[in-house]
């Protein structure tokens, strides 16, 4: 039996202010992700069976192009947030964890890198 309260059993385990962080992100990202998916389907719909010029033609509309950019970078940021979220949560090996995490990291990087590469040289004409 330990006369030590619930407070001092708590003090020194550390703050809420860096999940809470994730948690605020991962909100915010979700709520631009509405309208941008309604957005991205509604065009991909109105695009559906066209040639690639079309779609050239479309994308090469700035509004179009930074839309895309927007919607493409938001999800994947929103992605990455929320498996950090979950390898931080579940995976309990320190260094499966910190290699998971870095892996996951790197990985939306380069997908970010491509999309933006890939969506302006398709807008640009490339």
């Amino acid at each position: 039996m330990s006369l030590r309260s619930p407070l001092s059993k708590a003090v020194g385990l550390g703050s809420a202010k860096h999940g809470f962080s994730h948690w605020w992100w991962q909100r915010v990202t979700a709520i631009a992700l509405v309208p941008l998916t309604l957005w991205f389907v509604f065009s991909l719909l109105a695009l559906a069976g066209g040639s690639y010029d079309s779609v050239q033609a479309w994308l090469s509309s700035p509004i179009n192009a930074t839309i895309t950019l927007l919607f493409t970078l938001t999800a994947l940021y929103h992605g990455q947030t929320g498996l950090q979220m979950v390898i931080e949560d579940y995976i309990h090996t320190k260094w499966l964890n910190l290699s998971l995490l870095l892996l996951m990291k790197f990985a939306a990087v380069v997908m970010a890198v491509l999309a933006i590469i890939s969506i302006l040289k398709v807008a640009l004409g490339g």
